[in-house]
């Protein structure tokens, strides 16, 4: 997993952007457009709004390719009571949470608030989305069958990166679509990340038989 962090400095906050986890999903741009402006260089200005609303717009950024620094004596971003995953209709896995990534031989990745999880497979920065799913042109609902078991606890969400597999939750949460809402909730299960899953978001081992490879990862 690779990052590309750029640094913009303002009077009373700082935002930073990894350009390898952004997807352009644009809630920044049309949140604050004057902060946010792709036409400009740099195309980031923290001191074009007060820095309760940037950081406000930046809390919106699903893949967590941006995030503050307050200098004002602000709050930081807060982490939410439970955790959301959301199956985007032909897109990634948002989470949302107390979020912890850790690859395949249990070191740490990244912890985070936001993260956006490839699902298609195509991805040249797993376990992270970075945009290929429009260019394989990927298609799967934005829908959970309903099931698991309610759960009442709150805690961190542990995501592990199976070598050639699918994504391990350990950890409280609600799995939902974009297209119906949360359907599952439970404290563990396995999601497709081969995006050829016949009972998709879930993993149904077909990532061995068509030879799913998780590289560098």
């Amino acid at each position: 997993m690779d990052q590309k962090i750029h640094e913009y400095e303002g009077e009373a906050v700082d935002v930073t952007w990894d350009q390898l986890r952004c997807i352009h999903a644009a809630e920044c741009v049309r949140g604050l457009p004057a902060v946010f402006d792709t036409d400009r260089r740099p195309w980031v200005d923290p001191d074009e709004a007060a820095a309760d609303a940037v950081a406000e717009v930046v809390g919106r950024c699903p893949t967590g390719a941006l995030h503050v620094e307050r200098h004002d004596g602000g709050p930081a971003e807060s982490v939410p009571e439970r955790n959301t995953v959301t199956v985007a209709t032909d897109g990634p896995l948002y989470v949302h949470g107390d979020v912890t990534l850790v690859d395949a031989d249990g070191d740490t990745l990244l912890r985070d608030t936001r993260v956006a999880l490839c699902r298609c497979g195509a991805s040249a920065n797993k376990p992270l989305c970075d945009g290929s799913h429009a260019d394989v042109d990927f298609e799967a609902a934005g829908r959970v069958e309903r099931g698991g078991d309610p759960v009442e606890e709150t805690g961190d969400l542990t995501i592990t990166g199976s070598r050639n597999g699918p994504l391990l939750l350990d950890g409280p949460f609600e799995l939902g679509g974009d297209e119906d809402g949360t359907g599952f909730e439970g404290s563990d299960a396995a999601l497709c990340r081969c995006g050829a899953s016949s009972t998709k978001p879930f993993c149904d081992g077909t990532h061995g038989s068509i030879g799913f490879t998780t590289g560098d990862e």
